[in-house]
């Protein structure tokens, strides 16, 4: 969601799984203002359980020391592509959207970042029978939409039936290929009902083609949000969805800002999870790392009540802002789940050898430095992150032992499959840092014996160009955090052959069939480990093949103005909790 494209983790057929994240590392009480950088390599999983029925029940407990009132601002590069539940499967959508979107399940924060899967408008996390094949969840009384009319079970399954209509192109797509009979429906717009969705009182039941038990992690997930059925407006709705949260949208201007205002009808005795202190957000959009961070630096009027969700420090910032005691109390830092990477497209770039190449003649060091340096990331040689359930720890292209690249190496491949002078067009999000970074990997790649084309993408629609079947581009910088905690929602939705299509996320494009079994097979492993055994072992069969290249592991900073308290971490949706912020008086 992005900080990657996509928000969280879990491996299939764990319950209560341990998930990704991760150790805090919050620099608040760092007096003597020390640059020692968080491992990500040693940084600790940490547990997502599942929480009781009382752990479902509102209200959220109280943030020590809050009080209510005041206006938040958001410093970002840019605006939100969708906002339609059903369609948001970038990570900053997920985050923006937390105080006005509500689901079945949800991730409930506490005041170190923790999380535990509870009901958000269920009365828990969900009731499974039959092996994980069927599950229910009973609806709270008193959730209310923004105009006071209550959520309905017509609108929770109209929810999940709108998940099949033509439009919905970029969310996840778990549900649709769980329920049965999913394969043949066309969406509710005809008036035609999904079987395997069963409503009964206040109760809704789903039937799956296979058993899940993760399936209540699953509908955690930014991208199965409530829709209310009368204000659908099927495509038009991502512009302007309706509110079940503390708060609804005020006003937006695309591109430029969005303000939400509260929800009057919210009650908060239905909410285990938002806590409602800021009267109002702004988020302002159009701000580069640099500029964000200097006003942050000189915390100045509005921006002492400032935050982000995407931007972090600058990396042109990062050893100013780290080492200085007084600054490096406003920024949070924190190990995250994700893997940036660069698919390579397999659709063009079919030989083995040329994909090799590029993973040998990678500059990994000097994107680090560029990036601000050892404080901001660690180098991967894998799709998994160490803080993941199932890493296994390889580097088949000499990471390690050479993380500037080695361009002879890559130069010979080259020559070995005959393809000196190849041409590469590579995709890379529009950014001032992003354009250092292109220019960094277009003079490795050459020196290694490729033709390298950049192309800038706009950062707003970057995910949705790099995910066309045909978009012309070889190369793309992308990213992934798991769904929910472990490999299966890492390996099936990026390298599945099964997830190739416009709007989906196996950017690479790999439908190999070794790969496809593997996963099929693992996602069938009950015992934890042995199933996290597998992933890893995936990670390494899709590594053999080159069809990426890992890049980083990502640390964050994100810094804010002196004026907003309790910036922490939401571990479930990978991002700074909204919910638990609160202005200072």
């Amino acid at each position: 969601m992005s900080f990657s494209r996509r928000n969280f983790l879990i491996a299939t057929g764990v319950a209560a799984a341990s998930t990704t994240v991760l150790s805090a590392c919050s620099s608040g009480d760092d007096s003597k203002g020390s640059s020692k950088v968080p491992s990500v390599s040693t940084a600790k999983t940490m547990n997502i359980p599942v929480g009781t029925k009382a752990d479902s029940t509102g209200p959220a407990p109280e943030v020590a020391g809050a009080v209510k009132g005041g206006t938040v601002y958001s410093l970002d590069q840019f605006d939100m592509d969708h906002l339609d539940p059903a369609q948001i499967y970038v990570s900053t959508e997920g985050a923006i959207t937390r105080p006005i979107l509500r689901g079945l399940t949800g991730y409930k924060v506490d005041d170190k970042g923790g999380a535990t899967l509870v009901g958000d408008v269920a009365t828990d996390a969900g009731t499974m029978k039959d092996g994980g094949k069927t599950w229910s969840f009973t609806i709270k009384e008193g959730v209310k939409w923004e105009d006071g009319t209550e959520l309905s079970m017509d609108d929770v399954r109209h929810t999940f039936e709108r998940l099949f209509a033509s439009f919905v192109t970029e969310g996840p797509r778990y549900v649709q290929q769980w329920l049965a009979g999913g394969d043949k429906y066309k969406g509710p717009y005809d008036g035609k009902k999904l079987a395997s969705i069963e409503v009964s009182g206040r109760t809704i039941t789903f039937t799956l083609n296979e058993a899940r038990t993760d399936f209540n992690y699953t509908l955690g997930m930014p991208g199965y949000g409530l829709v209310n059925k009368k204000k659908d407006t099927k495509e038009k709705y991502d512009k302007r969805p309706y509110s079940l949260g503390p708060y609804k949208i005020d006003s937006r201007s695309i591109g430029k800002s969005m303000t939400y205002v509260r929800n009057e009808h919210w009650d908060p005795a239905t909410d285990a999870i938002r806590n409602a202190y800021p009267d109002k957000y702004i988020f302002q959009f159009g701000f580069q790392p640099v500029a964000s961070t200097d006003r942050y630096i000189a915390d100045k009027g509005n921006d002492q009540y400032a935050m982000s969700i995407f931007n972090e420090v600058a990396a042109e910032r990062t050893a100013q802002v780290l080492t200085n005691a007084s600054l490096k109390k406003r920024v949070l830092t924190q190990v995250d789940t994700v893997t940036y990477y660069w698919p390579i497209n397999m659709t063009r770039i079919k030989d083995v050898k040329v994909r090799q190449a590029i993973n040998w003649a990678w500059p990994h060091q000097q994107l680090q430095t560029i990036r601000g340096g050892a404080s901001t990331s660690e180098l991967a040689s894998t799709i998994l992150s160490p803080v993941t359930p199932g890493y296994k720890k390889f580097d088949l292209y000499g990471v390690t032992t050479k993380p500037g690249g080695d361009p002879e190496k890559a130069k010979a491949l080259l020559k070995e499959a005959g393809k000196v002078g190849q041409k590469l067009v590579i995709a890379y999000q529009q950014s001032d840092n992003a354009v250092k970074q292109a220019v960094a990997i277009k003079n490795a790649l050459e020196a290694a014996g490729f033709q390298v084309v950049n192309q800038q993408v706009d950062k707003t629609t970057f995910y949705t160009q790099i995910g066309k079947i045909d978009n012309g581009y070889d190369l793309f910088a992308a990213g992934w955090s798991p769904d929910w905690p472990n490999g299966y929602s890492v390996f099936y939705p990026c390298w599945s052959g099964k997830n190739i299509g416009d709007g989906r996320s196996n950017y690479a494009q790999l439908n190999d069939p070794s790969v496809n079994k593997a996963i099929d097979a693992a996602a069938k492993i009950a015992d934890v480990d042995e199933a996290n055994k597998a992933w890893g072992d995936i990670d390494k069969q899709i590594m053999e093949l080159a069809a990426v290249v890992p890049d980083y592991h990502s640390i964050r900073n994100w810094m804010y103005g002196s004026k907003i308290g309790n910036v922490v971490y939401d571990a479930g949706n990978t991002c700074v909790a909204l919910c638990k912020l609160y202005v200072k008086k």
